[in-house]
């Protein structure tokens, strides 16, 4: 379903219009664990998200009836910022439905990059509705933030990227949700390390691509309210790719807590003096709490950074 070489041929799209983001080595973090630890800053990127990657191969592989219809998704912010900003940089028509209940930086984040915002109802479900509405009936395509190869292999150029920056890696810390992230990144990282064990990550309530691998099919999982708000929602109970792709990439999972995601910001702020959004902040999170403890040199990816800068300021005020 997801070759290797759609990853190395998507990077040749998306590096003209990303930036490679910064590796460090946390010393905290390796002397806290006991191993090599580092973090892949991809909140540093473009947009202040990964998602970035997967939008722009997304929409530059689209043929020319579809841009010129236009594209429509489903975001809780992050997604919805990295496609406003593809199909602005295209001159695409693009309409991104969000829950009312998304934080109102993300949302506004979004109009800036000139993306028509959607506000529809208090979950993903009910904003998937308007987002199928307008595939349908105006023919719009619909770009999933996860369950889509073009997306996903996008994702993947992290992967490639870490690979070079760091190639001696034994685990990676990846943040997981729906699933095109750590699909992605797995991906590139497994083919080029075969030794490579990839941690998901995810909060602990609301889970869903958690619950789905427990099940061993989707399932329909309810939504809570998180910090780690860009991991909220389903994975679809038709997913066509990424439960699979979970299930045959991803070494285990592993959940943390909402003071656990609030330490993990907290941290990335005072001894990494980096701003991260909850989801960017779970991999650190799983570190911090060794839960899952590697036994190698491993790798954090901080995904995003696209917090409220009231609520971050509340958070790391909170224990400094």
């Amino acid at each position: 379903m997801l070759l290797f070489e759609d990853i190395v041929r998507a990077e040749k799209i998306v590096s003209k219009h990303t930036v490679t983001t910064p590796v460090v080595q946390s010393q905290t973090l390796s002397k806290a664990v006991g191993k090599r630890i580092y973090l892949k800053l991809e909140n540093q990127q473009i947009t202040g998200s990964f998602k970035i990657r997967g939008a722009i191969n997304a929409i530059s592989n689209l043929n020319p009836a579809q841009k010129k219809a236009g594209v429509v998704a489903l975001s809780t912010g992050n997604h919805g910022r990295g496609l406003a900003f593809a199909a602005n940089l295209m001159k695409i028509r693009c309409i991104i439905c969000m829950s009312k209940v998304v934080p109102s930086n993300k949302i506004e984040g979004i109009k800036a990059l000139g993306a028509e915002v959607r506000l529809i109802g208090t979950n993903q479900d009910e904003a998937q509705l308007e987002a199928d509405r307008l595939s349908i009936e105006e023919g719009m395509t619909y770009v999933s933030p996860f369950d889509n190869i073009d997306v996903i292999a996008g994702q993947g150029t992290l992967g490639l990227e870490i690979h070079r920056q760091i190639p001696e890696l034994d685990f990676a810390f990846v943040p997981l949700s729906g699933g095109g992230l750590i699909c992605g990144v797995a991906k590139a990282l497994k083919e080029l390390n075969r030794n490579l064990k990839v941690i998901g990550v995810s909060m602990d309530k609301g889970a869903a691509m958690y619950e789905s691998q427990k099940a061993g099919k989707p399932i329909f999982v309810k939504e809570e309210k998180s910090l780690a708000d860009a991991l909220t929602g389903g994975i679809g109970l038709d997913n066509k790719y990424t439960f699979e792709l979970t299930k045959q990439l991803v070494d285990e999972i592993v959940l943390v807590s909402e003071e656990e995601i609030a330490d993990g910001i907290h941290y990335a702020y005072w001894h990494e003096s980096q701003i991260v959004e909850g989801a960017g902040a779970v991999a650190i999170a799983s570190l911090l709490n060794k839960q899952f403890k590697p036994t190698g040199p491993s790798i954090a990816l901080m995904c995003g950074r696209n917090i409220n800068m009231d609520e971050h300021f509340t958070l790391i005020s909170a224990k400094s």
